[in-house]
């Protein structure tokens, strides 16, 4: 088959060249491609020398010899110097085959055929690069042909891909790839050699030859031409990148580690409540860790059962049947309609060993990885099912502070990235920042119990009892978010059925503050019993305030130092304590005393809300007391406010957290608590829960106290008053007065004690007061004589000596009433005893200590 040799094909590139000599020894014959190589055309040529034409002088003699012996028929190979005419007379070598032949009609002649020696060295040092680059390079080296076959490969190549590297002619890339991989490889190499676009990077998946893990190259395609510029092939180079694939990819899971932690920190912790913190950990994990995921808390973290530290989760608390008992307090997945796999829970799937319900308290079997994470405070690996969908769980033991609270279990379905160690190590440390959130919310819920429970057991048990007034009130607690605060009420009951109504608001939070609620409540009950005015009692009560948020009580205490001399903290320290310790110990309050017998009621305020009052038929109005300073600042007297208050009026007294939170302003709160108050009379106990539904009072900012009292007055019928002049005959009256009192309201059994009692009493305002006398009796719940006088000196108590006459009388009140004391008044003084009302049982007799006592 004959076929023409176009441009730039081999021969052009090695430069050969043929002529003839004939028998003459002359040029008989010149080819153009000798024309090319001499650059001599075929005019100047034919009929030279050759030696003469293109060797130099001397060089001649030898040449003329050589070319006889050709003529004589002998064959000659050799190195050929020459000089090119049309390259300005340069000298070259040539490479000359002569062959002998014989002409038409017997001559002895030669056929030459010519390489330019340059030419063939040129070729010879690009082959040998060639050869170096394409069999030395440390990258696999291969060349398609056009029906995108193997051409040639490298040994690189071959080691990769396994054989010798002249096996690989002819291979396809189906031989070498996965077929979407090989589809894809077949796509490119068609687009490279129509376009001539060469392509860089073309990343390749596939396994190596008896290899199980997946190798990634990077690939570069170009298509390759002839000197000509026709497409003879694609080269391609390939690069096994896959230590820089796992590279890369550990970076960019070190990057999504750093990032889900940094979620982590900014989302796990938010709420102090336990089942809150594990739902926002797994918001966190799934999905950008893993694809489902629970956590178990210990049943008894969860119920506040106190513990040791450390105790939660140690060997010592598991059984033989498994751990203790634990409940599912969250769980989240990224898959629709799953579920943990039963094996993370048991140990061994079974056809009845379903996953603990979200809620359930429940064991994880003792050999089950579940259980021993727990009782090592280890992360231990769970196998996949190999019927369901999970590949594989982590079990991680939720820890703070070496104590193991709980077990957060990490899922990947089939078909993700298995876990690695930098998994386990993200896992551990998302369940442990999560644990410590845990913990401190553990701690936080119980010492927020220990002052709830504290702050609670100061408060009046029930609803209490008073003359005169029905009383319901309400104490609501902030929500666990908050701490506790310092509300507090009290209802304290004073001589003569008066009753003392106190609301008070500590400002500040927290176990401190209810402790400082605790002792001005108690300060506020001492106070009471001293039977002071309103005034007075918020006075002293400022100071008890001030004492308590003071160093040392209000003094400044001396540090004796090795010298001697008195060592004094530095001001600003003592200052800065001071304003710490002050802010905690200031409060408000309202301190009411309320007289049944005239409903008048003495407000003195400390810095508190204003009480309210409704009437019957009227809308409700805040009284107006003046506010004065709240306790602990000192310096400002009080002021008292004196109101009557009609029957069945309705007076409330309550903390701001009633009627002012941080969507509600103050103004707009008390508004509402008037109106809310204005309306129909109903029962105490409906009117308190009324109020407390009906206003914003489920903000949870701050504690919520509200005391409210109905106004029910002593009727006339209960009360006996009368005036006695200053002298002896009347006691006599006195006795009679009383007597005649008690059989009308039916109290026979009390007549004797009350008539020797009131004789005492009596005799010592004759003897030791000033002024006319005056006797009151009171009935309500007990029987209370009071006898009143114009002295301030109080009575007091003695133990009167063997030889003494008198001085008896205030031992016999003490024995013979169930109280008695002695208050000042505006204008003297007055004694007062009390009597329990009978019950049909026989009086209790005095016994023989309780007579001798006297003497």
């Amino acid at each position: 088959m004959w076929q023409s040799s176009p441009p730039g094909s081999i021969y052009d590139y090695i430069r050969v060249a043929s002529f003839s000599i004939g028998p003459d020894g002359l040029i008989e014959q010149w080819s153009s491609r000798a024309a090319g190589l001499f650059g001599m055309s075929s005019t100047e040529a034919v009929g030279r020398d050759p030696v003469e034409a293109f060797m130099p002088a001397e060089l001649r003699s030898g040449g003329h010899r050589r070319v006889g012996e050709i003529l004589d028929g002998k064959e000659w190979t050799g190195l050929v110097p020459f000089r090119m005419p049309g390259e300005g007379g340069a000298h070259g070598v040539a490479e000359v085959y002569v062959m002998p032949s014989l002409t038409g009609r017997g001559e002895r002649a030669a056929l030459c055929i010519v390489v330019d020696v340059r030419a063939l060295r040129s070729i010879e040092t690009d082959l040998a690069a060639s050869q170096a680059i394409f069999g030395q390079s440390p990258f696999g080296f291969v060349l398609f042909g056009m029906d995108f076959a193997v051409v040639r490969a490298n040994q690189r190549f071959a080691t990769v891909f396994g054989g010798a590297a002249d096996d690989h002619r002819g291979r396809t890339v189906e031989d070498y790839l996965p077929r979407a991989e090989a589809d894809r490889l077949s796509a490119t190499l068609k687009r490279v050699l129509e376009t001539g676009e060469s392509v860089t990077d073309l990343q390749l998946v596939g396994t190596t030859p008896g290899g199980t893990g997946r190798r990634h190259w990077s690939m570069n395609l170009y298509r390759v031409h002839s000197g000509a510029g026709r497409p003879v092939g694609i080269a391609g180079l390939a690069t096994d990148v896959t230590r820089r694939h796992i590279a890369a990819r550990e970076a960019a899971s070190a990057r999504r580690n750093l990032a889900l932690l940094n979620e982590a920190s900014a989302r796990i912790g938010n709420s102090l409540d336990l089942e809150t913190t594990a739902r926002e950990l797994l918001d966190v994990a799934v999905p950008g860790f893993c694809d489902l995921a629970t956590v178990d808390l210990y049943q008894g973290l969860l119920t506040g059962e106190e513990a040791a530290p450390g105790s939660w989760g140690p060997a010592h608390r598991e059984s033989a049947g498994g751990s203790a008992e634990l409940r599912r307090v969250a769980h989240a997945s990224a898959v629709s309609d799953a579920l943990p796999p039963a094996v993370a829970g048991s140990g061994t799937p079974g056809p009845d060993d379903l996953p603990p319900a979200l809620g359930s308290v429940h064991r994880f079997p003792f050999g089950s990885p579940c259980a021993m994470a727990l009782r090592s405070g280890r992360v231990e690996d769970v196998p996949g099912d190999e019927m369901g969908f999970v590949q594989s769980t982590l079990a991680v033991p939720m820890v703070a502070h070496d104590t193991v609270v709980g077990l957060v279990q990490f899922s990947r379905t089939k078909g993700s990235e298995p876990f690695g160690e930098r998994d386990r190590a993200l896992a551990t440390e998302l369940a442990a920042r999560a644990a410590v959130c845990i913990d401190n919310a553990r701690l936080y819920r119980r010492e927020h119990e220990r002052a709830l429970i504290l702050q609670r057991s100061l408060l009046p048990p029930g609803d209490p009892e008073a003359a005169g007034l029905d009383i319901a009130c309400r104490y609501l607690p902030g929500n666990t978010a908050t701490e506790v605060g310092g509300d507090w009420f009290d209802v304290i009951e004073l001589p003569g059925h008066r009753t003392a109504l106190v609301v008070g608001d500590v400002m500040g939070r927290g176990l401190r503050a209810a402790v400082a609620m605790g002792e001005l409540r108690t300060a506020v009950r001492t106070l009471a019993l001293l039977d002071l005015e309103p005034a007075e009692v918020l006075s002293a009560l400022d100071e008890v305030a001030r004492g308590l948020g003071s160093p040392g009580g209000g003094e400044r205490s001396e540090v004796l130092g090795g010298s001697g001399g008195a060592q004094w903290p530095s001001r600003a320290a003592q200052k800065s304590r001071e304003a710490d310790l002050s802010e905690v110990y200031l409060a408000t309050c309202v301190y009411a005393v309320y007289d049944p017998v005239t409903r008048r009621c003495t407000f003195a305020n400390a810095g508190h809300l204003p009480p309210a009052v409704v009437e019957p038929g009227r809308a409700a109005r805040l009284i107006d007391v003046p506010p004065g300073m709240p306790l602990g600042v000192g310096g400002e007297p009080f002021e008292e406010v004196e109101v009557e208050l009609a029957e069945n009026a309705l007076l409330t007294l309550y903390t701001d957290g009633l009627v002012e939170s941080r969507d509600q302003p103050l103004d707009e709160g008390l508004d509402a608590l008037r109106a809310v108050l204005t309306g129909p009379q109903m029962e105490l106990e409906d009117a308190c829960d009324h109020v407390l539904s009906t206003l914003d009072t489920r903000h949870g900012e701050d504690d919520i106290a509200l005391l409210m009292a109905r106004i029910q007055g002593l009727p006339g019928e209960a009360v006996g008053d009368w005036t006695l002049p200053r002298e002896p005959r009347s006691v006599g009256r006195a006795r009679e007065l009383a007597r005649t009192q008690l059989v009308a309201w039916d109290l026979d059994d009390l007549v004797d004690t009350t008539e020797l009692l009131v004789s005492e009493l009596v005799t010592n305002a004759l003897r030791y007061g000033e002024g006319e006398i005056r006797l009151r009796l009171l009935r309500d719940r007990t029987l209370v004589c009071e006898v009143w006088d114009a002295g301030l000196v109080q009575p007091r108590r003695r133990r009167a000596r063997d030889t003494d006459e008198g001085g008896r009388g205030l031992q016999l009140v003490g024995l013979l009433s169930a109280a008695w004391g002695s208050r000042r008044t505006p204008r003297g003084k007055t004694v007062w005893f009390e009597l329990a009302l009978p019950d049909g049982a026989p009086a209790a007799e005095l016994s023989v200590e309780q007579l001798l006592s006297m003497y």
